[in-house]
């Protein structure tokens, strides 16, 4: 007998989870949050999520009345979220919140270190600064720790948008970036000031002294970095952010 979807309860928790804890639904409507609304976007952010996996997720969430599909403005297929999606917010926001108090030492487990991902969180927080710059400037990470595949990457700052490359793009570099992909990652989330990694030798810059002084100022670290913060057990102090705030 084939076995019955659902909980089979009136509880409000229970109906919730049977739309909200189905593998990988959390983390497609983080995307959402964050801004991802084309599908190829939403899978940068879910880099081990397969294809048919994700389509079959956003069309559950498009069903449940949390997405809405739309066409953008060269035809292409988009997904945004509903009010019903919107309200999720502090939600997904406090599930942060609680890894950062409760589960701080798995965040850095081996198994959980994705550069692609990281460096996709990055130039997601990154972009709000591209309009800084008022030529071409391009920083170049050199990580540690990864697959040779996965090991440089390029942030291009030019025209107010900021671009994610994994191929050398040709263009002149301004400022290297040296470390491995657990410092990154650690930086990312405030469990390691940047001043901190630059004393110990665990991130390493060359580029001119004002590069170095830019990249403090552009480098915006997650969201959840206050909260990394804390001493373990105290992140509840970090207020949640408004609704309108990033979620990356």
């Amino acid at each position: 007998m084939a076995e019955k979807r659902g909980y089979g309860q009136f509880c409000p928790i229970a109906l919730a989870a049977e739309v909200l804890a189905e593998r990988w639904t959390p983390l497609v409507i983080r995307e959402l949050l964050c801004g991802s609304v084309r599908f190829n976007d939403i899978q940068r952010g879910v880099p081990r999520m397969s294809s048919a996996l994700l389509a079959r997720r956003l069309k559950d969430l498009h069903f449940a009345g949390i997405v809405e599909r739309r066409r953008g403005e060269k035809g292409a297929l988009e997904y945004h979220l509903t009010p019903a999606g919107r309200e999720l917010f502090p939600a997904v926001e406090m599930m942060g919140l609680w890894a950062q108090r409760w589960l701080r030492h798995n965040l850095l487990d081996p198994a959980n270190l994705d550069p692609d991902l990281l460096m996709w969180d990055i130039r997601r927080r990154v972009a709000s600064q591209a309009g800084s710059f008022a030529r071409r400037y391009v920083t170049q990470f050199q990580l540690s720790g990864t697959p040779i595949s996965r090991r440089r990457y390029w942030l291009v700052f030019e025209g107010g948008q900021v671009d994610l490359c994994h191929k050398d793009p040709g263009f002149e570099v301004d400022l290297y970036a040296e470390t491995s992909l657990r410092c990154l990652t650690e930086v990312w989330l405030g469990h390691l000031s940047i001043d901190a990694a630059l004393r110990e030798d665990k991130l390493r810059l060359d580029g001119s002294r004002r590069d170095h002084a830019l990249f403090r100022s552009w480098f915006v670290l997650s969201s959840f970095a206050p909260a990394g913060r804390a001493p373990t057990g105290q992140a509840e102090q970090t207020p949640p952010s408004p609704q309108s705030a990033s979620l990356c």
